[in-house]
């Protein structure tokens, strides 16, 4: 082994015990075809991921695009690799987009949306804030302010506010949505998909700015030949994906430009 300092993490896509266990399985992989002993946390929720992104052991965690994208290059961490899900909207590319969604019993179509209440999830968040403040944006008829409510924190929360009535249409990462459609479809059995946002980079795997060059390179080179590894294919496929790739950075650095419009065209929900 490389060495024993590392830490690996997938807490945006923790969305259960049994995907937990599969981010678990792809982790204890990568340690062992990169030569890196990684050390596996949860930093369940409510603890925050930005408290994560700065600890200086990380080897493979993943990262929102947007925070990412706010950073200097200098105080950026070290991007390893983006997945690549083999859901028909990421078109074979390392983005992902967000749906939008509401209860399956009730008659709203995109054409409501504009008259809808909207729920939102954290401000530092693309598919859960920008994404659905962007396709509110572009509505024809949409009011000059919508009907808000946030914080709900993550995925999970967007549910509960529907099932409550709480909201009446909330974004869902739509990789988080494919996740809990494959390991746990009663989650969204109460839901229903009304719309679907542009696309955006994928939130990637980083390793903190300390780490070594040698551990870096190792665990990308793992995750980048990842597809053509019997086991490491066999780990993507039960995760929805068919590779990872070399994330193209200058595309998470659009993520900025396009907020600020959004911000000029709707301000903050």
């Amino acid at each position: 082994m490389t060495t024993s300092s590392a830490i690996a993490c997938s807490r945006m896509y923790n969305l259960s015990p049994r995907i937990y266990a599969l981010w678990d399985r792809l982790f204890h992989w990568l340690a062992d075809r990169s030569g890196v002993e990684l050390e596996v946390i949860a930093h369940a929720a409510p603890a925050p991921l930005s408290e994560l992104w700065v600890r200086p052991d990380m080897g493979a965690v993943f990262m929102r695009g947007f925070p990412f994208s706010q950073l200097s290059p200098a105080e950026r961490p070290q991007p390893l690799a983006a997945p690549v899900s083999l859901a028909d909207w990421a078109n074979g590319q390392p983005v992902y987009a967000s749906h939008i969604v509401a209860a399956r019993d009730k008659q709203l179509t995109e054409a409501d949306l504009a008259g809808a209440r909207w729920g939102w999830t954290v401000r530092d968040s693309q598919s859960g804030y920008n994404a659905p403040r962007e396709l509110f944006a572009m509505l024809a008829n949409r009011p000059s302010a919508a009907r808000t409510v946030g914080s709900l924190l993550n995925p999970r929360g967007v549910v509960d506010a529907i099932r409550s009535d709480t909201i009446d249409v909330g974004a869902i990462d739509a990789y988080a949505f494919q996740l809990m459609a494959m390991h746990e479809p009663d989650m969204i059995a109460p839901l229903r998909i009304v719309a679907t946002t542009k696309p955006a980079p994928f939130p990637l795997l980083v390793a903190a700015r300390q780490q070594s060059a040698d551990i870096v390179d190792a665990l990308r080179a793992a995750l980048l030949g990842a597809h053509r590894d019997p086991e490491g294919s066999d780990i993507l496929a039960s995760l929805g994906l068919s590779a990872f790739a070399k994330p193209d950075v200058a595309v998470y650095d659009q993520l900025p430009i396009r907020a600020r419009a959004i911000d000029a065209a709707l301000g903050a929900w």
